[in-house]
Order: structure tokens, then C-alpha cells, then sequence
């Protein structure tokens, strides 16, 4: 019977091992990621607002939609894209004096 590493016996009389794979760099990059724009308590709501309008190009209604899910959740999805385009929005939103973030979107 052989062991694994720690010389413990695996269930099947074979060493337990597991290969790790690692993810391809342009799959990453292919996959979609979302801006996430978080609440602060230094920025006026109407400046937010603007940043997203003047940024984004979003209608007045929808700047100010999410501009509110910001003010009232916490953060908000502001934009959802590839991988670059993404980390290019939230340093976009950094130069405006935003706090903003990367997160892989689901699906």
C-alpha cells in the first residue's frame, strides 16, 4: 500500500495528489469583471452623480439611480466589462477621488 505525502495511506492504495492548474492569463482577461463604486463620506451625492454621467455617459436618470444604490447599499455595479477596460474605469474613478474596486462578476 502506498501513502500520500503526509504518510498517510490513500483510499485506494495509491498516493493521494492533486494537480493544481493554473488559469490562463487570456481566459482571465476574457472573463467579465465589475466596477464597484463604494460609498464615502466625502463626496456629494450630486458630484457622484456627475462623475458617472460625465464618465460613463449615463443619462441623468441612471447616473442618479446608481448614485443612489451607492448612498443607500453601500457600493454599487457600475460597470461591468473585460478585465482591462474594467481596471480602467476604477482608475478613472480614483482620479475623480472615488473609492472604487475590481470584483470578477459571476456568470
Amino acid at each position: 500500500m502506498s501513502t500520500t505525502e503526509s504518510g498517510v495511506p490513500g483510499p485506494h492504495g495509491a498516493a493521494d495528489t492533486a494537480l493544481l492548474e493554473r488559469p490562463d492569463p487570456a481566459a482571465l482577461a476574457d472573463r467579465p469583471w465589475n466596477v464597484v463604486v463604494w460609498d464615502d463620506p466625502v463626496n456629494l451625492m450630486s458630484y457622484v452623480a456627475f462623475v458617472f454621467r460625465s464618465h460613463f455617459g449615463y443619462s441623468a436618470a441612471k447616473a442618479h439611480s446608481l448614485m443612489m444604490h451607492v448612498h443607500e447599499n453601500g457600493r454599487a455595479v457600475v460597470a461591468r466589462a473585460g478585465r482591462e477596460t474594467a481596471e480602467r474605469h476604477v482608475s478613472a474613478m480614483h482620479g475623480f477621488g472615488l473609492w472604487a474596486t475590481l470584483e470578477e462578476a459571476e456568470g
